[in-house]
């Protein structure tokens, strides 16, 4: 099975059911598995085949889900890319990518004039109008540019669908890149349809679920949660274009929304937001966080204000994304990503490769029908990360006895100061649990007598808050070689796209400043 199948056996039980809502409008089933297939059928006839790669930059709008199911549905690899990305940085992704096609927005239209030269071997934009007075005809790239909805309008239902094979890339996401150049994991269509639908029987998301879509589609978190597993079990996708807090309360009161997925970051703004009048969260029955560790103080005061569970999960890029969530008919552990989830294995080992006791730190690794075949013309690459069927992540973590797991940090956050290891999360839980501390980001920075020493970057929702005041706080609650060389203050805390903080950019800060 694979997702585009599965969206037609889902519309077949569900014509009426409403599969999408974008700008209040909402799109049922019937109509989705239409335009999906018209789609693809367009494509058919501008002469792409099974195995073409094709780059969707979109942003979260129903562009992104009839293209990127109207690509699968013809066998094409898609490509999904970050719209916000330099010209230089997409260019990277779709001459890496081997792409063939662009599917964008009209918004977008004039930053790829631009940047014709850099990607010569694209031959087609299809361009989706946010504008009625856009036209395709008045750009540069006219001879290459097709109108999207009139794609969509002008394919036909009739389609000779291709033989899809599990293991057929389905989607190459490109991860980012922090230590060189970004590398195209690729996901199979058994990857991409396990993940989707064992999440979705793992958190019990069903029909009559309402799930909002605020992460960004392009991001494999929301792709899998917010997109993919609602749509396996015909529940509503919720499409928020960009996430804030009053478009997430807006919208979960306009359509009774009964799922939120999210990073800590959302979880904080949302805890933090003002109106108070808006802050109603009553029709949820589930919040789920992923994408980074959650401090435990912000869990705790989330769900005391909303009277919600957070389910806290975790998952990476090469693994579709998801392998642990907290379960929902088990206790929830703060702090904890959960256990493994359904036909997924989870491991805790040494640098050998072996199995470590319960709640001793060491690498996690992951197997299991969603991990992915490699990375994109990478094979050594591959290689190194993929071990006798096993993922290796990058992330410390331990399992307790009971089998749930904790992240530790990034195996490369790790800090070493004198020869002992510290790990910034353990430090920023300690500052997390100030009441007038919002954000904490911790990193090492090189020094002459220790090796390393930890420096932290707080941003406070109280201006009396001091440096001396958290330092105490520090040294009452960590060993000497953990406590802070320096606390510093910002306004805000440097984050990508999905709201995920950039400790590298702190890093990269510092040393300008040196």
């Amino acid at each position: 099975m694979n997702l585009s199948d599965q969206l037609s056996l889902t519309a077949i039980d569900n014509l009426s059911k409403t599969a999408y809502v974008f700008n209040g409008e909402e799109t049922n089933y019937q109509t989705l598995e239409g335009q999906v297939t018209k789609f693809a059928s367009s494509l058919k006839d501008l002469g792409y085949k099974k195995g073409d790669h094709i780059a969707l930059i979109v942003g979260n709008t129903p562009h992104f889900i009839i293209g990127m199911y109207g690509a699968m549905r013809l066998g094409l690899t898609v490509i999904p890319i970050n719209p916000i990305y330099t010209a230089d940085e997409i260019a990277y992704i779709i001459n890496n990518g081997d792409v063939k096609g662009v599917i964008t927005l009209d918004v977008l239209m004039e930053k790829f004039e631009k940047m014709e030269k850099l990607i010569p071997n694209v031959e087609h934009y299809i361009v989706g109008e946010t504008s009625p007075a856009y036209d395709v005809n008045q750009s540069s790239l006219s001879e290459k540019a097709f109108s999207f909805a009139k794609l969509v309008q002008a394919g036909s239902l009739e389609l000779d669908r291709p033989t899809l094979y599990d293991h057929d890339t389905a989607v190459i996401l490109y991860t980012s890149g922090t230590t060189g150049k970004p590398k195209g994991a690729m996901l199979t269509h058994k990857n991409l349809y396990s993940n989707a639908s064992d999440v979705a029987e793992y958190l019990q998301i069903g029909a009559n679920d309402r799930v909002i879509a605020a992460l960004p589609m392009f991001h494999v978190f929301c792709l899998t949660v917010a997109l993919n597993a609602p749509l396996v079990n015909g529940a509503t996708v919720l499409i928020v274009p960009k996430f804030s807090p009053d478009a997430v309360f807006e919208i979960t009161k306009d359509f009774n929304a009964t799922v939120f997925a999210g990073v800590p970051t959302m979880y904080n703004y949302l805890l933090q937001y003002p109106n108070k009048e808006m802050k109603d969260f009553s029709s949820i029955r589930l919040c789920i966080s992923g994408g980074a560790s959650m401090p435990v103080a912000l869990l705790e005061k989330f769900e005391e204000q909303f009277n919600v569970r957070v389910s806290e999960g975790y998952g990476l890029s090469e693994a579709s994304p998801v392998t642990c969530f907290n379960p929902l008919n088990r206790s929830r552990k703060a702090g904890s990503i959960g256990t493994s989830i359904l036909n997924v294995e989870n491991k805790v080992v040494d640098e050998l490769g072996n199995e470590v006791s319960p709640n001793e730190v060491g690498e996690l690794i992951v197997k299991g029908p969603n991990v992915m075949k490699g990375y994109y013309k990478m094979p050594e690459e591959t290689t190194a990360s993929i071990k006798d069927d096993w993922l290796y992540t990058g992330d410390m973590a331990r399992k307790d006895e009971d089998g749930y797991f904790y992240i530790v940090d990034r195996k490369k956050d790790l800090v070493l100061v004198g020869g002992y290891n510290v790990y910034p999360r353990e430090v920023e839980e300690v500052l997390y649990s100030h009441n007038s501390i919002s954000e904490v980001a911790v990193i090492g920075v090189p020094d002459p007598n220790l090796g390393e020493v930890v420096i932290a970057f707080v941003v406070a929702t109280d201006d009396s808050v001091t440096e001396e005041e958290l330092m105490k706080l520090s040294k009452d609650k960590l060993a000497k070689y953990k406590v802070p060389k320096e606390i510093r203050f910002l306004d805000e805390l440097p984050k990508n796209t999905t709201g995920k903080i950039l400790r590298r950019s702190l890093k990269d800060q510092l040393a300008s400043q040196q």
